[in-house]
């Protein structure tokens, strides 16, 4: 599938995702060497790493609020063809909402099944992307969908994830992404993955885009999302890297 094609939008709408080609192989190694870049800036900083606690000790687990300071990313996320993907997807005009990038680095955790509306402030309508940055595979952790479960949103836990009954009654698959490729995602499909058992990384930018007509709302998300955090939502007793409980990383002391 084509970003932005009659059959993606309809499977889109369908099924609650939709995976398309995004970058070309030589484009691939450049985005990987931004990532590198990202990863290699200090803590003190305007962005905001995060880092979890393996048995091989501390290591990055994400990273957002990126964009304003990386002209690279900046160009890819909100420009171009992710741009008009994810317009074609809503059906009118986007804009970035937030970004992250999720490491999962070898022995890094997974995520617990949810969907990613509970956790996003002032918007209504919104998509996510995962763009691959390294092959996401069933060994190293890549996402597992619930088709067709985007229509509301469903029953949580006290962590803001779906409830076990729930995730129990739904039919789980997983989606592995070639490098390159984007697995586009409703905002209230059902997804979770599991922990990285390989020895390679799996790393890809996850950015979110709401409909421009509810306005430009990045850095009110993230003064909103910094707020609830400094209250202590997110993590319950993890890694607050979410303002809801699904990242499954054990907390650096």
């Amino acid at each position: 599938m084509t970003a932005g094609t009659t059959s993606t939008v309809a499977h889109f709408a369908t099924e609650g995702w939709a995976l398309v080609d995004t970058l070309p192989a030589d484009d691939v190694d450049a985005l990987r060497q931004w990532v590198d870049e990202v990863a290699g800036w200090p803590d003190d900083g305007e962005w905001l790493h995060h880092r979890e606690l393996t048995d091989d000790g501390p290591v990055l687990c994400r990273t957002e609020n990126f964009v304003p300071f990386h002209r690279g990313l900046r160009a890819l996320l909100t420009a171009g063809p992710m741009l008009e993907a994810a317009s074609a997807l809503l059906g009118q005009p986007a804009v970035l909402y937030k970004e992250k990038i999720n490491y999962k680095l070898p022995g890094g955790a997974g995520y617990a099944a949810h969907q990613d509306a509970p956790a996003y402030r002032f918007v209504e309508d919104h998509v996510s992307a995962m763009v691959a940055v390294d092959d996401a595979t069933v060994d190293n952790g890549c996402l597992e969908v619930a088709s067709g479960a985007h229509a509301e949103l469903l029953p949580t836990d006290s962590v803001g994830c779906i409830r076990s009954d729930v995730v129990a009654s739904l039919s789980w698959a997983p989606v592995e992404v070639r490098a390159g490729q984007t697995l586009w995602f409703h905002s209230r499909t059902p997804h979770r993955s599991g922990p990285n058992r390989s020895g390679v990384a799996r790393r890809a930018l996850y950015p979110t885009y709401n409909v421009a007509a509810e306005g430009d709302l990045r850095a009110d998300y993230y003064r909103q999302k910094a707020a609830e955090l400094a209250d202590g939502a997110g993590g319950r007793g993890g890694v607050p890297v979410s303002l809801i409980g699904d990242f499954q990383g054990r907390a650096v002391r």
